[in-house]
Parts: C-alpha cells; structure tokens; sequence
C-alpha cells in the first residue's frame, strides 16, 4: 500500500521497469518472428522457382502433373511445419512478456 510520494515514486518506478521488461521481451519476441517469417518466405520462393524451372523442362503431361503434385505436397507439409513453428513463437513471446508481472501480480494476491 502507498504510504506517501516516496513509496508512490518508488511504486511508479517498479511499474515502469516492468513495462519495459516485457516490451523487451515483446521486441525480441517480434523480431525472432520476423526473421522466422523472412526465412519461410525465402525457402518458399526458391522451392516454387525451382519447381518451375523442372515445369518448364516437362516433356509430357503426366511428368508435369507428378512435378506439380510433389510441389504441392511439400508446399503443404513446409506449410503445416511453419505453422507449428510460428504457433511455438507466439506462445513463447506471451510467455515471456508475461514473466515481469508475475512477482507483482503475486504481491497483490499475497
């Protein structure tokens, strides 16, 4: 409980430091997604540029539709990967800028 300016000074320096632990961690949280993000987009293009170059060079139509049916399917399993791997970023980024609070969340339930 505050029981002047001092302890109300010392409580507004405590909130503060907490906010910008967790914007530190939702920096790192963004940025680590953000290159995550970066690389995904990277493998894409380069696996949908290399599938048609083998579609360019398809002699007939059954050899194309194999090219394109494994391209589809490693598409969709990088796809589902990513997703997973995103869905781990984001869980652990909560995590993380929830972590300041705890202690203070635990003093006012104490």
């Amino acid at each position: 409980m505050v029981q002047g300016p001092v302890d109300f000074q010392k409580l507004g320096k405590e909130n503060v430091d907490l906010a910008m632990s967790s914007f530190g961690a939702l920096s790192k949280g963004a940025q680590a997604i953000a290159i995550e993000v970066a690389d995904y987009t990277k493998s894409s293009f380069e696996l949908g540029t290399a599938t048609l170059e083998k579609l360019l060079g398809a002699k007939t139509l059954e050899q194309a539709a194999e090219i394109q049916q494994s391209y589809l399917k490693g598409a969709y399993e990088a796809l589902v990967a990513e997703s997973s791997k995103l869905g781990e970023l984001y869980a652990g980024l909560a995590k993380e800028a929830y972590k300041p609070y705890e202690a203070a969340f635990a003093k006012v339930r104490g």
